[in-house]
């Protein structure tokens, strides 16, 4: 039997602020995402079922991070939830709809963390999340490895 591991690659817009930090970042500012999610496991072997072959639809695995991170995040602006900007957060939640208040520090690294959780959430059983890359330009990214996370 073969492992075979999938990935599919998603693209999204969004701004935030890292609020508290002691750098440029605390200002509201925007990126263009792209998320590549990785799963693993075994190709189907019964050639009845539909998805003889497959480890995993890619339209399902799309469906899943479309669902948990893509339609919740895109063109959204996202902080973190604290004590001190909660008059903050209704101001904007009563004039955007796109307003995702978090409990983390919306970091590339957090916000990665947060993703495998998600989607590792919403698997098929027998697949099984390996790996998300999440790049927040060109040149910079945070990588999640179910190894490195037991």
């Amino acid at each position: 039997m073969a492992i075979i591991r999938l990935t599919k690659e998603f693209s999204f817009e969004m701004a935030h602020t890292l609020t508290g930090y002691d750098g440029p970042c605390r200002e509201i500012h925007g990126h263009s995402y792209r998320l590549f999610v990785t799963v693993i496991g075994e190709p189907i072997l019964d050639p009845s079922n539909p998805k003889y072959g497959m480890v995993m639809d890619f339209g399902e695995l799309k469906k899943i991070v479309n669902e948990t991170i893509i339609h919740r995040c895109n063109h959204a602006f996202v902080l973190r939830r604290t004590t001190d900007n909660r008059a903050l957060l209704e101001t904007l939640q009563s004039a955007y709809s796109k307003i995702e208040a978090v409990a983390y520090q919306p970091t590339c690294e957090n916000m990665v963390a947060e993703f495998a959780r998600l989607i590792a959430a919403r698997l098929p059983q027998r697949v099984k999340l390996h790996s998300i890359r999440l790049h927040e330009t060109a040149t910079s990214f945070a990588e999640w490895f179910a190894e490195d996370n037991p």
